[in-house]
């Protein structure tokens, strides 16, 4: 396989009553092709929100949008564009990322969670700035993670997002 220079397609999801921010590093093939976030069939992402929020999974991408809107959540990915050897998020390079400003100065985020150990070091790396909210890293939703049962994923999504039974 050979490395692809890509353009992230599609823009981020948040509006002004976003709280939390949810990043990824940067879209897989499936979700390139579909446009839109965790597009693959077998990534966990909105089967751990819908048990977050105790909601029906959402199907459709304005299902999705509504759905984290609603639930004051705000999701993008750290990288505008890349060079990158299909989905493999290890191959990543040539690195433009993405202008956190665009969400955290229209938005309410006060807290900012890394899908996943690739999006958190990539955050740290290009988009940290002084001033922001604190990032956490969450475990991955990925495929790739099979270590992790998503009722494992969901009971640690949901003491990071929910600290102390809180809710947005």
């Amino acid at each position: 396989m050979e490395y692809t220079h890509v353009f992230h397609t599609f823009g981020p999801v948040f509006d002004a009553c976003a709280e939390v921010l949810i990043l990824g590093s940067f879209p897989s093939v499936k979700s390139r092709e579909e446009g839109f976030y965790y597009g693959h069939p077998r990534n966990r992402f909105w089967k751990v929100l819908a048990g977050l929020f105790g909601e029906a999974l959402p199907g459709t991408i304005p299902e999705k949008k509504d759905f984290l809107l609603r639930n004051h959540i705000a999701v993008w990915d750290v990288i505008a564009e890349c060079e990158i050897m299909g989905s493999a998020d290890s191959s990543i390079r040539n690195v433009r990322e993405n202008d956190m400003n665009v969400i955290l100065e229209q938005s309410a985020v006060n807290r900012i969670f890394a899908n996943g150990e690739t999006a958190y070091k990539l955050f740290l790396k290009y988009c940290r700035k002084e001033g922001q909210p604190p990032v956490k890293r969450l475990p991955s939703t990925s495929p790739a993670n099979a270590a992790w049962s998503l009722q494992r994923l969901l009971e640690v999504w949901k003491a990071e997002i929910f600290p102390e039974g809180e809710h947005l």
